[in-house]
């Protein structure tokens, strides 16, 4: 403790939040990637161009999977600050860190300032926390608004709280179940009623339902997440079917959305990447919270944040539908119970705990200096690749290194300069990967297919995508696509307003033979095809991936 008052609470403090902020403000400007980041920045620019704020709408067809709170955001950020990469990833950015605060003010609050760092260092050395603070999903926003009800309703229950207090954080949880609804649906319901449910089953005291507020909460609730609902029904009378049943009950029990994965996908991405340098310390951090011998006052609320967590990577493994994102709200919670560990336990456990998580940023620097270039067969891929090993190799000594130094630092009775030197070594591995990412990005984006339609983007200009359906075009060109023999998303949109695609390939001659400037992106097999038939067509860009032509 004597090198904790030496350097001081509020200095560390300070210095993990501007790693935190200078590591999220590197990651604004790189191109758009496909598909979450073009699909929802544009969905936010049609709707700031369009001015409405009910019926979001991609590509400009009505588009329901998800609900409006992030395209509000973003939509209110291009209109502040212009359509641009760090406008659409302002909104998740902020959440990133606004969830980081939120855990460490709650640790605060629940035991001190020793609870807060340790939490917020977790959070802060995760590569899947740092890494999804800078992309554009809803899962962020997901995740500060269930970490949010999580800690207003921990907050609530701690001991010798006035009832007043107590109201205005069992209020507040509500209010912040609401905004998890708007963020991403039902799913903001389900994880605190299983978790709290779960809890008070457990530890057998239903008096822990019983004190939520049910009358001011659900009043709280229903005036924040029902008026959308009911606009966006009123203009869209499909729309509740579609969102309630295809988007939730289908989506969970089905392969509908065809992102089917064995039940154990979510595993290594959650405690893998999600606790890496502290991924041994995990087991025990969670047999102490259980365990307490002390019955420590914070001791229920972190309890509370393991069977939140629990709950949430279960239910998206038993899902049919998986995508890496999903489990990301489970993360800052657990980060709690990890935290309170890494404070604790003597410092030569903890050497032993942080040194063996080196072997993945050896594993990571040998795939990086050879076996992705070494097995990558088109000679484009293979050449961005390239590019990029330098700084792959870059990232993986910077996670070999940073484990290994703060092992000795533990060795010699330093614990937050350890702590403080395996986080700077994932912030270090997460900035170069970020940089490899600007290498790849002609694979991920479609910037370079947009600043090569764009000299020809005339008022009347007609664009295609045939096929194929580049998400960050629309957003990087300003303008919607016209679809042509394709549907996947949009298909309940299209259903509604079917004039705004061509429903077959073949039909694209007589469009493409109009009057009038005419440009379009296809696979090159579909290209090939169309050049035999004889369509007149002037190549503009060629790679494996993509094919842009313009009518000559």
């Amino acid at each position: 403790m004597s090198e904790l008052r030496g350097l001081g609470v509020r200095l560390l403090f300070a210095l993990v939040l501007a790693v935190a902020a200078l590591t999220g403000l590197d990651d604004l400007r790189r191109p758009l990637a496909n598909p979450d980041e073009g699909r929802y920045s544009e969905i936010s620019r049609e709707m700031a161009q369009g001015g409405d704020w009910v019926t979001p709408r991609l590509n400009g067809i009505r588009y329901f999977e998800k609900p409006p709170l992030q395209y509000w955001a973003s939509a209110a950020s291009f209109l502040a600050f212009g359509v641009n990469e760090p406008a659409a990833r302002l909104y998740t950015m902020l959440c990133g860190v606004l969830t980081l605060l939120l855990m460490a003010y709650t640790a605060w609050r629940l035991s001190g300032p020793l609870l807060a760092l340790g939490t917020a260092i977790v959070l802060l050395s995760s590569p899947y926390f740092l890494v999804m603070g800078g992309v554009v999903t809803l899962d962020m926003g997901l995740t500060l608004w269930t970490t949010a009800t999580f800690c207003a309703f921990v907050l609530a229950e701690r001991p010798g709280i006035d009832r007043g207090r107590r109201r205005a954080w069992l209020a507040a949880g509500w209010a912040a179940m609401a905004l998890a609804v708007l963020s991403k649906g039902l799913i903001g319901i389900v994880f605190p009623a299983a978790a709290i449910g779960m809890q008070a089953i457990l530890k057998r005291d239903p008096r822990r339902l019983l004190r939520l507020e049910w009358v001011l909460g659900l009043a709280i609730f229903l005036a924040i997440a029902v008026p959308w609902f009911v606009a966006v029904s009123r203009a869209n009378p499909t729309f509740l079917e579609f969102f309630f049943i295809h988007e939730h009950f289908a989506r969970f029990t089905s392969n509908v959305h065809r992102r089917s994965e064995p039940w154990w996908y979510f595993l290594p991405i959650f405690f893998v990447l999600g606790f890496l340098p502290w991924l041994l310390a995990l087991p025990g951090a969670i047999r102490q919270t259980w365990r307490d011998p002390r019955g420590r006052p914070e001791t229920p609320a972190l309890q509370l944040a393991v069977l939140w967590a629990f709950f949430i990577v279960a239910f998206f493994s038993a899902s049919g539908s998986k995508l890496p994102s999903y489990v990301l709200p489970a993360l800052p919670p657990l980060a709690l119970v990890v935290g309170r560990y890494l404070v604790e336990v003597p410092l030569r456990t903890l050497a032993r705990y942080v040194a063996p998580t080196a072997i993945v940023g050896l594993v990571l620097t040998i795939v990086a200096a050879w076996f992705i270039p070494a097995t990558t067969r088109d000679p484009w891929s293979r050449e961005l690749f390239l590019q990029a090993r330098p700084l792959g190799i870059l990232a993986g000594v910077a996670l070999l290194a940073g484990p290994l130094a703060a092992a000795w630092l533990f060795r010699r009775e330093r614990r937050w300069a350890g702590m403080l030197v395996a986080t700077l070594g994932v912030v270090a591995m997460v900035g170069f990967s970020v940089n490899i990412y600007d290498r790849l990005s002609p694979r991920q984006s479609g910037l370079i297919v947009a600043q090569k339609v764009k000299p020809y983007l005339t008022p009347g200009a007609r664009v295609y995508q045939v096929k194929i359906y580049d998400q960050t075009l629309p957003f990087y060109i300003g303008r919607t696509t016209r679809l042509v023999d394709y549907g996947d998303e949009f298909e309940t949109g299209l259903l509604i307003e079917p004039a705004l695609h061509i429903e077959r390939w073949p039909q694209l001659a007589a469009e493409w033979l109009r009057p009038g400037e005419a440009l379009a992106i296809m696979h090159p097999e579909i290209y090939e095809k169309l050049r035999t038939e004889g369509l007149p067509m002037q190549v503009l860009h060629e790679d494996p991936r993509r094919v842009l032509v313009r009518k000559p």
